[in-house]
């Protein structure tokens, strides 16, 4: 029980994610079929045949990565007879909803459609061009806090993800994006402009967490059979209200990725599997604590190598 199962988030796509799963794995084929059905549409040809740049689009990258990262735990739990529970669940902003699956507290179906919900209305809040993301290299959070709070003019800005020390991603109105690029010069911190479709985790997506919370309204949440890690407290839980509460909060909140995988490390996880396509977390890992080891599972190879690993 010293391991731990993360799901990653939006950029951790890529066209064919999943397709070597499902061609050897019957419940990876099964998990998809279930999110084809639940959608109304079909998200598997999407993940394995693209095209990338409609893969691309927010309101069907996170449907397309939880069914990925999904299908993956239920390709490990069908390959590893008797595999061990974690202690802990924790997944990257959208992934979140992957751990809650894990966990038992959504369904594959509430889960694809919820998320399916919550791109369109993080791609809709904020108008094409009006919003933007950077992120920051070199600066701690009370720095990255300063660059937005000298940047903002009076416009949104903020932190947005705390994703590892000296890499911290603000969000806001593209302007104040700006302004904070340039003024990171000075203060000898890189910026990074990313290429995204909406200013995610800051106050510009209000309309997206009212969407949400009414979309959240309207399912099931069961209270989670193993803690879930929260994105919005670093704290673990497993409390259906809870749960309904984070996911509301998490969509306008920051990401406290890094204080995430250190509260794990302090409760004494050394093992961790990332289940799901890419491997960002296992990097993202390795810069907040090296002694948390993390093996990727995202293709039928990754499997054979998940029981030495936890052993």
């Amino acid at each position: 029980m010293n391991h731990a199962w993360l799901f990653p988030g939006q950029g951790a796509q890529k066209v064919g994610m999943g397709s070597e799963l499902v061609s050897r794995s019957p419940k990876a084929q099964e998990v998809f079929q279930r999110a084809d059905e639940a959608l109304g549409f079909s998200i598997s040809r999407l993940c394995f045949e693209g095209p990338e740049s409609e893969l691309a689009l927010t309101k069907y990258t996170q449907p397309a990565i939880v069914t990925a990262s999904v299908a993956a735990l239920y390709a490990l739990r069908e390959f590893f007879d008797g595999l061990p529970q974690p202690r802990f669940v924790a997944g990257h902003s959208l992934g979140e909803y992957s751990a809650l699956v894990a966990a038992d507290a959504l369904s594959i179906e509430d889960a694809v459609r919820l998320v399916h919900i919550r791109g369109t209305a993080m791609q809709e809040a904020v108008p094409a061009g009006e919003g933007g993301m950077a992120a920051i290299m070199g600066g701690d959070a009370a720095a990255v806090q300063t660059l937005c709070d000298d940047a903002a003019q009076g416009e949104c800005l903020s932190p947005a993800n705390f994703n590892a020390p000296g890499q911290i991603v603000i969000a806001g109105s593209k302007a104040a994006v700006e302004r904070a690029v340039a003024l990171s010069k000075d203060r000898s911190l890189k910026a990074i402009v990313l290429n995204v479709s909406a200013p995610f985790h800051c106050q510009l997506m209000k309309p997206a967490a009212e969407r949400v919370a009414q979309a959240l309204s309207e399912i099931e949440v069961k209270a989670p059979v193993i803690p879930v890690i929260h994105n919005v407290t670093a704290q673990p839980s497993q409390s259906a209200e809870v749960v309904r509460e984070m996911l509301i909060r998490q969509v306008d909140s920051a990401v406290l990725w890094q204080t995430s995988v250190e509260f794990m490390t302090a409760q004494g996880i050394t093992r961790a599997l990332e289940l799901g396509p890419g491997k960002v977390l296992s990097g993202l890992v390795k810069r907040i604590d090296k002694s948390l080891a993390v093996h990727a599972v995202g293709s039928p190879d990754d499997l054979l190598h998940v029981e030495s690993f936890l052993a």
